[in-house]
């Protein structure tokens, strides 16, 4: 990890908090930090607080701790530690670097995310392996793939295809959620950050409405592209590689609900709960699968 503008953090914790504390704080975010191992002093050394600071953000930059401990100071600064008030002097700039590098910050979550108009990572230019978080899931698949393919030319099934996918990252990517894994004929997506119950399933409803149209209007294939789309939410771990990340339980109970929704529709887990709003429940109809219930959306319907 690369930050420019480091110098506003070693300023804020230098005149806001004092050595012990600043320690406490960096430990919370990489447990066993010890800065006297890293700084190579003997232990129970004193050390000013300019060079506490400057050791602290420099090693929670090169451990990719670095925006996590921004996060913890604002949360620090707006509800206290251990009972404890904290004024931290020129968070504010720090908050602005962070901007300047390129990132976001989402008040829903309280955290900071890569600014995608500037770059798109599948890690949001954040999570780390290892990291778990709660996310949604959405997974798509086309129904009757193979019959698709072998009725139609190769390159009217790759144009249709294409403008599938094109489809899809639309409605993925204009909601900050992240295209994890995309195999020939299915997607699969997550999201991570605002409200992401309800962005995922509005990038399912809209790719459904989205289908209605192209295959009406500009599907070079014989039959319409149908899909069966879903949404779950869970915890996940984040892998650099993909199919480790394939293996989370969310992921692949979101590949089996999946399965059960009939062509055209999108199921989303009963487990969203609340989160995705009555308004959106009610263009549902209730449905199970396997003993789970599951809200079922059917786009067939005219909704649009």
């Amino acid at each position: 990890m690369k930050i420019k503008n480091a110098s506003f953090c070693r300023k804020c914790l230098q005149q806001s908090l004092p050595v012990d504390v600043m320690i406490r704080f960096a430990e919370l975010v990489s447990p066993g930090y010890n800065i006297y191992r890293r700084s190579g002093l003997t232990e129970g050394m004193p050390i000013s607080n300019q060079d506490a600071a400057q050791r602290i953000v420099a090693d929670l930059i090169q451990d990719g701790y670095f925006i996590d401990f921004v996060e913890l100071l604002l949360k620090i600064e707006n509800e206290g530690y251990m009972g404890r008030r904290y004024v931290l002097k020129g968070l504010s700039d720090v908050v602005a670097g962070l901007i300047q590098e390129g990132y976001n910050y989402d008040k829903t979550t309280a955290q900071f995310f890569e600014n995608q108009s500037e770059r798109i990572s599948e890690n949001w230019g954040r999570l780390k392996n290892g990291d778990e978080r709660r996310m949604t899931v959405f997974r798509l698949d086309v129904a009757g793939n193979s019959i698709l393919v072998k009725q139609n030319p190769a390159k009217a099934v790759e144009k249709a295809y294409g403008d599938l996918r094109s489809i899809v990252s639309r409605a993925v990517i204009s909601r900050a959620g992240r295209l994890w894994s995309w195999e020939g004929d299915g997607a699969l997506a997550v999201f991570l950050f605002g409200s992401k119950e309800q962005g995922a399933v509005f990038s399912g409803m809209e790719i459904l409405h989205e289908l209605y149209f192209y295959n009406r209007l500009r599907n070079p294939l014989n039959k319409p592209i149908r899909i069966r789309a879903a949404v779950h939410i869970g915890s996940v771990y984040y892998h650099d590689n993909v199919m480790e990340r394939l293996k989370n339980e969310t992921i692949k109970q979101a590949l089996s609900l999946e399965s059960a929704v009939p062509p055209d529709s999108l199921g989303i887990s009963h487990n969203l709960g609340g989160s995705i709003g009555q308004f959106i429940t009610d263009l549902c109809a209730p449905a199970a699968a396997q003993g789970k219930r599951y809200w079922l959306y059917n786009a067939i319907q005219e909704r649009i």
